[in-house]
């Protein structure tokens, strides 16, 4: 009589929580998105290996096991995109160079807004939405923008109302494309941001909506926009967002968002 025994220590089940956490991780990252499918379809195809070799099936086994031994450079090539962004957005959570500069050591780090420049962003907003003029508005937080900056035009200014409505005015130069505000000032304007490739956008949000969305997911930046057709204001941040919002629900966002103010 053979008795099996299957010893499960304390690293074991860490080992099996972890693995749980990474592909729980790992779903939240391409949720939405085309690779979703692929990602299910390669699953089911490790899984069919799994029980082609449990039933000795020596020469199929051996054929899907050349698939699976060069399926990391698969993964890597059919993910990049997913892989890119993953980093990204670790890199904005524990930016080394930010955590251990000099710079930081010897300096106090800025506080967020103050009242009056979310009172200039939500009355701005409010404006915009009332006469319906498109807008799309980036806030920074911890990513580095400057190469979103870069592709449109340097301003440098001080956080402004009026300069934001007058950005975004259909005759102006600048109104077509995303201002990009960070260190508490209006770094650029007309900038290209990236478009989400997420199917479970809904088809009344046009392609301001996508490029809200693609930036928020590319880095950790909250994203405003104010629609051109119908004048609602939305929120969006980490992928997701927040339609048909009221100027005090903006600024209760920005707030609870970015230190420095209190509501």
């Amino acid at each position: 009589m053979i008795t099996a025994f299957i010893t499960l220590g304390l690293f074991d089940i860490l080992d099996i929580l972890l693995v749980a956490f990474l592909l729980y991780q790992v779903y939240l990252l391409i949720r939405g998105t085309v690779a979703i499918n692929i990602f299910v379809g390669l699953f089911l195809f490790y899984l069919m290996w799994l029980l082609v070799r449990a039933l000795n099936m020596e020469l199929l086994s051996s054929i899907l096991g050349q698939f699976i031994g060069v399926g990391v450079i698969a993964l890597i090539i059919v993910f990049q995109q997913e892989i890119r962004r993953f980093l990204l957005i670790l890199g904005s959570k524990y930016n080394v160079n930010q955590k251990f500069s000099l710079e930081n050591w010897f300096t106090k780090d800025e506080v967020g807004f103050q009242e009056q420049e979310i009172a200039s962003i939500v009355t701005a907003c409010e404006h915009m939405s009332k006469s319906k003029t498109g807008a799309l508005i980036v806030i920074a937080k911890n990513s580095d923008l400057q190469a979103y900056a870069d592709t449109g035009k340097i301003v440098n200014s001080r956080v402004s109302g009026t300069l934001l409505e007058a950005i975004f005015f259909k005759n102006s130069p600048l109104h077509d494309g995303a201002v990009i505000i960070a260190n508490n000032r209006i770094l650029a304007a007309r900038c290209i941001l990236p478009v989400t490739d997420s199917t479970n956008i809904p088809g009344s949000l046009g392609l301001r909506h996508r490029a809200a969305i693609g930036m928020s997911q590319a880095t950790d930046s909250h994203v405003i926009t104010v629609s051109e057709e119908t004048g609602n204001i939305s929120y969006v941040m980490g992928g997701n967002i927040k339609v048909r919002i009221t100027g005090a629900d903006l600024k209760k966002f920005l707030a609870g968002d970015y230190s420095g103010f209190i509501v």
